[in-house]
């Protein structure tokens, strides 16, 4: 069947578990490969996307094995891949291709990297220039700007480096991980503004974790001090998954609730911890310990809504921020959602899926280049809508949302598989009670 008829929910309440956080997960793979040492991975998310990581690592060289029903031993590779020609296919794993991209470029062989059709959709130009600039030998195999990459063996020298900041973080994150493997002190210099600064600090993080670190001022000029050497730490935890807690999190804050996360707390290192400031703006209650977060709703205003429009700089939380597009729909007034130029190439353009979704429903919603604006109707929500999720995983669990105002049918529900897999049967157990059929 591909497609989920979602009833009409009254109320949620409940504890979620949450998968592993996948950024967390495949930059950990990735360091673990380089590594001296073998490490031995906890909390690992079980997805595509990871799969995709684990995959092409196994085919470059790298010892991988479970060790029981929770581990995973990764055996380091000493920064160098035993298998010098290969071919990877990456399917649509932005964390997996721009990271894998600038590693290879240094490791003096001959791969070629290919995805989906919407990854080769999505640009990677600003990471191939930068790595031309310390002589790596990078060719594109289609468009200009865009994977399948073929990558040359090269010498590779020091220089430093000039990067855009302005379409994709990864780019950024896969040179600070990839260049320590030089044992050269490497300086980056970002032009323009940085987007989504906290995923570049949450690879800083990891990169930590495993002995190296970057320095850097202003998020514009980043320092790789010679000599540094990736270590295993021996044993690592993954948390759970910031943006996944987004969607458990704004149903509690619309239906009721409370709604606890649990493998997410205060102290995270990911950026989309800063949902919850988006949604306490909204007038949700929110509780947050070391490893969880509660989310209830306020009760109801004059107007039978409980919670009220934002206008919120995004930044910092390019995934979790689709959620409040969903969110305002439930909210007194419109939202606007800004700095969200991202969406744009992500797994869909999802500033264009997400109006063309959301009008569906009978929403008001304007959009330009890097911002959303949400107004929902002054009656009920369009019921029975059919929602089309572009093989976006986040369409597809943002929009169950709606089941929380009126049935809603998700097509394609099956491509949550890209990061939480089992996305629906965790939602349909916070479901205290469901309406009569509408």
């Amino acid at each position: 069947m591909n497609w989920l008829d979602l009833p009409l929910v009254r109320q949620v309440r409940g504890v979620v578990q949450l998968p592993g956080s996948k950024s967390i997960s495949n930059r950990i793979l990735l360091l673990a490969a380089l590594a001296e040492g073998a490490t031995l991975i906890r909390g690992l998310l079980a997805s595509d996307d990871t799969q995709q990581m684990l995959a092409a690592l196994e085919r470059l060289g790298v010892n991988i094995a479970p060790v029981d029903q929770e581990g995973l031993r990764v055996e380091g590779c000493k920064g160098v891949f035993p298998v010098k020609e290969a071919e990877l296919f990456l399917g649509n794993a932005g964390t997996a291709f721009r990271p894998l991209t600038a590693v290879l470029a240094l490791m003096q062989g001959h791969y070629h990297l290919s995805g989906v059709p919407r990854m080769h959709e999505r640009p990677i130009g600003d990471l191939v220039d930068a790595l031309r600039q310390v002589n790596a030998a990078i060719s594109y195999l289609g468009q200009e700007g865009f994977p399948p990459l073929e990558v040359h063996p090269a010498t590779i020298r020091p220089a430093d480096i000039s990067i855009k900041g302005d379409i994709s973080s990864q780019f950024l994150s896969g040179l600070l991980m990839a260049l320590p493997l030089t044992g050269e002190a490497m300086a980056i210099t970002v032009n323009g503004n940085l987007i989504s600064k906290p995923y570049v600090e949450l690879t800083m993080a990891q990169m930590a974790r495993f002995g190296v670190r970057v320095e850097h001022t202003a998020w514009q000029h980043f320092v790789l001090p010679a000599g540094q050497v990736y270590r295993s730490p021996g044993e690592i935890m993954i948390e759970g998954d910031a943006s996944s807690a987004s969607y458990f999190l704004a149903a509690g804050a619309i239906a009721g609730g409370p709604v606890r996360v649990v493998g997410v707390g205060k102290n995270s290192s990911q950026g989309d911890i800063r949902f919850v400031e988006a949604l306490e703006a909204m007038g949700a209650r929110i509780e947050m310990g070391e490893d969880w977060i509660e989310a209830s709703a306020p009760p109801p205003r004059a107007t039978g809504k409980a919670l009220h429009a934002i206008d919120f700089d995004c930044n910092h939380i390019p995934d979790a921020a689709m959620t409040l597009a969903t969110t305002a729909l439930f909210a007194e007034g419109t939202t606007t959602l800004r700095n969200i130029a991202s969406w744009r190439v992500k797994e869909t353009d999802r500033i264009a899926a997400m109006s063309n979704e959301l009008r569906k429903l009978g929403a008001q919603v304007e959009s330009g280049e890097d911002f959303l604006r949400v107004t929902p109707p002054d009656g009920p929500l369009t019921s029975h809508v059919d929602i089309d999720t572009y093989d976006d995983h986040r369409m597809a669990m943002c929009f169950s949302l709606v089941s929380l105002g009126v049935p809603v049918r998700i097509n394609d529900p099956a491509c949550v598989a890209k990061t939480f897999p089992d996305y629906f049967e965790k939602f349909s157990k916070i479901v205290h009670q469901h309406a009569a059929q509408a």
